[in-house]
């Protein structure tokens, strides 16, 4: 028999093990293959909702699913937390001492946020990152009335890339429709040389910042925050004022991948091949989503293109065979909508080779984006897109 074992229930997690109990099924129902999922809560959520309950369009209870509901019935759901994979034993070991052997291991783990590794974040700073931290930042919105509003990046990489600058420019939208854009400065502060990451996406947004009036402030690291003075520190010695400051917080890998071996300290990033996305050359041992390594957007759209990829290799291996087809190699692909505000967005399509070039920022894009968010549960988990 092939034990598949896949970590993590999020958007990567329950593709792949959808995707392969479509592949397989007929394996399955012979009792050739065995496929389960572990996850630590048995509930699904859609993160990037998260920066719509900050913005006050969304409702934390609209964007979580069970995790049973969307698996495909053939698959077995584990709900437990990961405290460690035993290579050599070809095993997972949970915290309460459960023990899941695997033949093929899907590392699907996500990313952890630290806020706790800034002073004063959990105090000073806001978030939009959970929900709980996102109705929070939704409610200082509520309150602010005027001043400084800042927005920052505390460490690279992060999930969802572009959501700092989205946030940006729907806080300063909101700003101008409550009548208060006079009475507010807007900054934003990026830890590189400009607005972000991908040249071509900077080269889009730093002309919205400008007329937008939001000030940008490149190379600025956040270090520090200073409570009694009300500063935000970066490590290249800026100081900068607030009011109401909206810092995306640390992240890492999960703990157990540093501990298991599987991924380097400090950062917890998992080695992946950028074309088979086997983790540090093994063969039988997967990554994909915001646990790789790879120079690409910490992203759910990101996963959606590296399950078949996935799916592929571990369905050649149970039919002993390589690779082969479109999903044979993964080439980097990448699809997401970029809010700007007023109702409008734009889209960035890119893969390893092709940089995006995004359209002319319209209504339809922005409208594609809320369509997305409303019908995923009903479409990406499931693999019906």
């Amino acid at each position: 028999m092939d034990r598949i074992l896949v970590l993590g229930g999020g958007v990567g997690g329950t593709l792949t093990a959808n995707l392969l109990a479509r592949r397989l099924k007929k394996r399955i129902d012979a009792g050739d293959v065995d496929l389960a999922v572990v996850d630590a809560s048995g509930a699904h959520v859609y993160q990037p909702g998260f920066m719509y309950i900050a913005m006050g369009g969304e409702r934390a209870e609209k964007l979580e699913k069970r995790e049973r509901a969307l698996l495909d019935k053939r698959i077995r759901l584990i709900i437990g937390t990961v405290n460690h994979v035993d290579e050599a034993a070809g095993a997972v070991s949970l915290t309460d001492g459960t023990v899941l052997p695997y033949d093929h291991l899907v590392l699907a783990t996500g990313a952890r946020i630290l806020p706790e590794a800034i002073e004063h974040f959990e105090t000073e700073a806001h978030h939009f990152y959970t929900a709980a931290a996102a109705l929070k930042l939704r409610l200082a919105l509520d309150a602010f009335t005027g001043g400084k509003i800042v927005v920052g990046i505390a460490s690279m990489p992060y999930k969802c890339p572009p959501a700092p600058l989205e946030v940006s420019f729907l806080i300063e939208s909101e700003l101008r429709e409550r009548g208060l854009r006079d009475k507010a400065e807007v900054h934003f502060c990026s830890p590189i040389s400009r607005a972000f990451t991908i040249e071509s996406v900077s080269e889009m947004a730093t002309p919205i910042l400008e007329e937008k009036g939001i000030e940008l402030h490149t190379f600025f690291n956040v270090e520090a925050i200073d409570p009694e003075r009300k500063l935000v520190l970066s490590l290249e010695g800026e100081e900068l004022p607030y009011d109401l400051l909206v810092l995306v917080p640390p992240h890492k890998g999960q703990q157990f991948l540093i501990d298991s071996g599987l991924a380097p300290a400090p950062g917890g990033w998992l080695p992946t091949d950028r074309h088979t996305l086997r983790v540090g050359g093994r063969e039988n041992v997967y990554a994909l989503g915001d646990a790789t390594d790879l120079p690409l957007s910490k992203a759910g759209s990101t996963a959606h293109f590296e399950a078949p990829v996935v799916v592929e290799g571990i369905v050649a291996a149970v039919e002993r065979r390589v690779a082969k087809g479109k999903h044979a190699r993964y080439e980097g692909n990448v699809m997401c909508f970029f809010e700007i505000g007023d109702g409008k967005g734009t889209l960035l399509r890119f893969d390893y080779d092709h940089p995006p070039k995004p359209p002319k920022p319209s209504a339809l894009w922005h409208l594609g984006k809320i369509v997305f968010n409303k019908t995923y549960f009903h479409t990406v988990p499931k693999g019906r897109v």
